[in-house]
């Protein structure tokens, strides 16, 4: 066992010195230590993020309105300010075209690149092809596709239009993917003929055409087909986004560019007169590279919650808020500039995406990568990370555990200064065992969420790593833990909060005209007071642990899916009366994932019902959630008010004492938690 806390690395002198958050502080004129900074960072948070936009001088017009006015949750920042996210993301292409920008890798070993020049051709190309369909300022684009260059080039198309992105990685079944895109009415589709995982090709073009037929505001469908492999075009170190039968601007003929069974070249009316074209066809006409100038708070991209109460909730974040969240972050938390190659290893479902093309707003080159990190071995993202010459690595804490259970030694990284942790805690062994094979490298385990897109606590350059442990909270979060009367602690665990607020916090829930929905779902328990879900203990030297989510959303391969979702696809079966789902994972450890059923009055728990069963929430949430073990129990737990005590179960399979885990008076039938016991490993 580690000790938690245990002292693994510290930062040497030369570090210190040259690191960026240093050079900000001499900017600023206040010398001092990291602590004595952050306390700075929030208690003067109009200064604070004043400085952040005139320390990298983003690309806009800063406007002479107040920097923070109301408080939370209706906190207004930089009121009279405009620009775009995109515009800062392509601010060097025009000085320097020829710096590799975008790398992408393939499990099957194929390889793409562009450089800025490049990718600012590229974007124009798709801007002029979305505005050609009628986008503009405030529409919605929604893309079903993998963490390939089309997806990165289509979102900045999107975002210098003001035009609202919003994505989802294939692997998410239909239902799920409908239940996000139909509450947001897109107007264009992009989404991929289908994706590579695990050595394995799935088929999306009857998934894609589910989801296309419940959304009726579509004016158009464009179909990428994805190119894999060595033996691809554009692979092995070719530049371009071109399609898998030639270069990019080849006109798409059915099964290439033009998706499968979908006209590539010319258009046409299909699925309800919703025009149908290939990505070469978007890309087919030259045009300006230009940015619409936006509000601060003006909607850049919309991402989901989990859904664990519910339809997932569609959460928007602004163009400003974003770029100076991001720019902080990936600056001073991480130390990411223009000589870094960024990597961080996550699909387009999970906001670690939109964390990661950030990289281009600090003038990093990024990686992107799609496929399974185990396949073919357990090494893959170490072996992508050495070939690239990747200073700057991110993973799922999980990675790192199997890594450390596989008895892996990575080799080749000699360009590796940062190794990135996030998903889920990574426990004190973790630690050690990065620190052990990688001594040079500085580990950062982070935690924030989907909501900011951002972390609340993580590491700085100038701060040592001690096994388990969270260096800081980050510059501009002023995150304490609470007990359970709202009474702020320290070196004690507690509830995560945010007693002041941040630019990158949600400029609204979509579709939730009142507020209301946004304000129950932060602010319900603690008025004013952002409560995250999070256990957290703040240590006094400003440290923290996290222990985890709080509620019972299921965290599987870093992708969260609430358990609403879970239970609308197991429930439809005839066979089942009631079911609970359980992801035993904590501290890092990818857990086990239980489903609990209680059958209909006749009905048994075969062998092909667990087939069907399984087969069912693979289709329609993804691999990632089909559940170990599938227990048949005579009833589900539930309050007196009918809800399904999750935690409770949750808190007794991680071994708590059933009478501790729940208030039996408040249950509806606490005889039936006898047939909940321990998970063994």
């Amino acid at each position: 066992m580690v000790e938690e806390g245990a002292l693994l690395w510290e930062p040497a002198p030369e570090v210190v010195r040259d690191a960026k958050v240093t050079r900000y502080m001499k900017w600023l004129g206040r010398p001092g230590d990291y602590e004595s900074l952050w306390q700075w960072s929030v208690d003067a948070p109009a200064e604070f993020w004043t400085s952040v936009w005139d320390y990298f001088g983003v690309v806009g017009e800063r406007g002479d309105g107040p920097v923070i006015s109301g408080t939370m949750p209706g906190a207004e920042w930089f009121t009279g300010s405009t620009l775009n996210y995109a515009a800062n993301a392509l601010r060097r292409a025009g000085n320097d075209p020829d710096r590799l920008a975008v790398v992408f890798r393939d499990e099957a070993g194929g390889r793409r690149t562009l450089t800025l020049g490049e990718l600012a051709e590229e974007v124009a190309r798709v801007r002029t092809g979305l505005a050609g369909l009628g986008v503009g300022r405030g529409d919605r684009v929604a893309a079903y596709a993998p963490n390939i260059p089309e997806t990165l080039v289509a979102f900045l198309a999107t975002a210098s239009l003001g035009a609202i992105w919003s994505s989802c990685s294939p692997d998410f079944g239909a239902p799920s993917v409908i239940d996000r895109f139909t509450q947001i009415e897109p107007k264009v589709l992009i989404a991929v003929d289908g994706y590579d995982y695990n050595g394995k090709r799935f088929d999306r073009a009857e998934v894609v055409r589910d989801i296309a037929a419940k959304l009726p505001t579509l004016v158009a469908q464009v179909r990428i087909a994805t190119p894999y492999g060595p033996g691809t075009p554009g692979a092995d170190g070719a530049s371009g986004t071109g399609s898998p039968s030639g270069g990019p601007d080849e006109p798409g003929t059915e099964g290439t560019s033009g998706g499968s069974g979908a006209p590539g070249a010319g258009r046409a009316p299909s699925e309800g007169g919703t025009t149908i074209l290939g990505w070469a066809d978007l890309r087919d006409s030259a045009g300006p590279l230009a940015f619409e100038p936006v509000p601060f708070g003006h909607p850049l991209w919309i991402v989901y919650s989990s859904g664990t109460t519910g339809l997932p909730k569609p959460i928007v974040h602004g163009h400003g808020g974003v770029v100076l969240e991001h720019l902080k972050a990936l600056s001073f938390h991480q130390d990411l500039g223009e000589d870094d190659v960024f990597f961080w290893y996550t699909t387009t479902g999970w906001m670690m995406w939109n964390y990661l093309i950030g990289g281009l707003l600090v003038g990093s080159t990024v990686v992107l990568y799609d496929g399974a990190a185990t396949y073919p071995g357990t090494d893959a993202l170490w072996r992508l990370a050495a070939e690239e010459g990747v200073t700057y690595f991110g993973t799922g804490a999980p990675y790192l555990v199997a890594s450390m259970k596989a008895g892996l030694r990575p080799a080749g990284l000699t360009a590796l200064r940062g190794l990135g942790s996030t998903g889920s805690p990574l426990p004190p062994e973790g630690f050690a065992w990065v620190h052990d094979a990688l001594p040079e490298v500085q580990l950062g385990s982070f935690s924030g969420g989907t909501d900011v897109c951002t972390g609340f606590v993580g590491a700085v350059p100038l701060l040592p790593v001690r096994a388990g442990v969270i260096p800081c909270r980050c510059l501009g979060a002023r995150v304490e833990s609470f007990d359970s009367s709202g009474a702020p602690v320290v070196g004690e665990v507690g509830e995560l909060v945010l007693t002041a607020p941040m630019p990158s916090m949600p400029v609204m829930f979509w579709n939730d005209a009142d507020g209301s929905r946004y304000r129950e779902s932060y602010f319900a328990d603690y008025p004013g007071v952002w409560r995250h879900g999070d256990w957290i203990k703040i240590l006094p030297d400003g440290g923290c642990v996290i222990y985890g989510r709080s509620d019972s959303t299921l965290n599987r391969g870093g992708v969260r899916m609430g358990t609403s979702e879970f239970y609308r696809v197991v429930e439809r079966f005839d066979e089942i009366a009631d079911s609970l789902v359980i992801d035993t994972g904590q501290l890092g450890q990818e857990g086990r994932l239980l489903l609990y059923v209680t059958m209909a009055e006749g009905a048994a728990l075969s062998d092909a019902l667990v087939t069907d069963l399984r087969a069912a929430l693979r289709d329609a949430l993804s691999p990632r959630h089909v559940p170990n073990e599938i227990i048949e129990v005579p009833g589900i737990p539930r309050t007196l008010s009918g809800k399904k005590l999750e935690v409770p179960v949750r808190k007794i399979l991680l071994g708590v004492p059933p009478e501790k885990a729940a208030n039996l008076d408040a249950m509806a039938n606490p005889e039936v938690l006898s047939y909940f016991a321990p998970v063994k490993d």
